[in-house]
């Protein structure tokens, strides 16, 4: 376990994107990749964090992060959990086979 920690550690880097829901974040209920549509029929929440906490919970989505066109899995959601909605660095190794970011800590992003 320690070895793969390390490993973990030296592949690091950090991706800045959105924390959103694998719902609106792959066109599962979207068109624009995004929480637009939801937002303005006010079906799922108010804000972008009340929307994608409201997929997860309810529609079975997982955090994700959109980083443009690219949207990679998040798999600690005990650290993600709370930056719902928000612009965020998030330092971590990428499975690019998995497209999943192993996330080793996030922030959020005020420089983006």
């Amino acid at each position: 376990m320690a070895l793969a920690s390390a490993a973990d550690g030296q592949n690091a880097r950090v991706f800045h994107g959105e924390v959103s829901d694998s719902q609106c974040a792959l066109n599962v209920h979207s068109l624009t990749r995004s929480h637009q549509e939801m937002l303005k029929s006010k079906s799922m929440g108010g804000t972008s964090n009340t929307c994608s906490v409201y997929c997860i919970e309810h529609l079975g989505g997982y955090l994700v992060l959109s980083v443009g066109n690219d949207v990679y899995r998040l798999d600690r959601s005990d650290l993600v959990h709370g930056y719902e909605g928000e612009r965020v660095a998030v330092t971590g190794s990428l499975d690019s086979k998995l497209k999943q970011i192993h996330v080793l800590k996030i922030d959020l992003d005020n420089g983006h």
